[in-house]
């Protein structure tokens, strides 16, 4: 699925790393040990600079792709810190975001699709019509986040501090989810107790 190749970025030396079709990895360390100069380098975030190294996805080098293309091919982020973005609704987020992924699929599928997620994850219809992330707490932006995911299905989902600011309850349905979601590969960081069953473990020093 993901094949990284002595990448060096930032606090990154001679890095490799491989994620497997249905891996659930679990990245774990200290500040500033280069967890999220990581993801950022597998966005294809330009503020963080690939100076060697190679990145491959489902057998293509993506390491020149922009980060859009990256995330057409499947790759989702699940940011720690959203930014809040008045007078775009949460649905009209979730509408075109769905329609450049699958163009083919009729909007009744998508509503069904979304009022499924939707039940999954206790998210009522008025929280659609918000701008994004305005006036929502930290947990009900995971929540939202996760939603977003429900609807991609990504081949592989990057997820920041998922469990940060959730409530116990919140984190469990996370856990479930990631468990559920056979077709999709994680790559989770969490400085958190687990609350999902990891296959991988890596350990960042600093």
């Amino acid at each position: 699925m993901l094949k990284i190749q002595n990448l060096s970025a930032g606090v990154l030396k001679d890095f490799s790393l491989e994620v497997k079709s249905g891996a659930r990895v679990l990245l774990r360390g200290s500040n500033g040990s280069g967890k999220t100069t990581l993801v950022q380098a597998i966005l294809g975030n330009p503020d963080y600079s690939v100076t060697s190294g190679k990145i491959v996805f489902n057998g293509k080098d993506i390491s020149k792709a922009t980060t859009a293309e990256r995330a057409r091919m499947g790759i989702f982020l699940g940011g720690q810190s959203v930014p809040e973005i008045p007078g775009l609704s949460v649905m009209t987020l979730l509408k075109h975001s769905f329609s450049a992924h699958f163009p083919e699929i009729k909007m009744g599928d998508f509503l069904k699709k979304l009022k499924a997620a939707q039940a999954r994850l206790d998210i009522p219809d008025s929280w659609l019509g918000r701008s994004i992330n305005v006036g929502f707490s930290g947990g009900e932006k995971k929540r939202l986040m996760f939603l977003h995911l429900l609807l991609l299905g990504p081949k592989l989902a990057i997820l920041d501090e998922p469990d940060s600011g959730a409530d116990p309850d919140a984190q469990k349905t996370f856990g479930e989810i990631i468990g559920e979601m056979k077709e999709t590969a994680f790559l989770v960081i969490s400085h958190q107790e687990v609350f999902f069953k990891p296959t991988e473990t890596i350990n960042f020093n600093s």
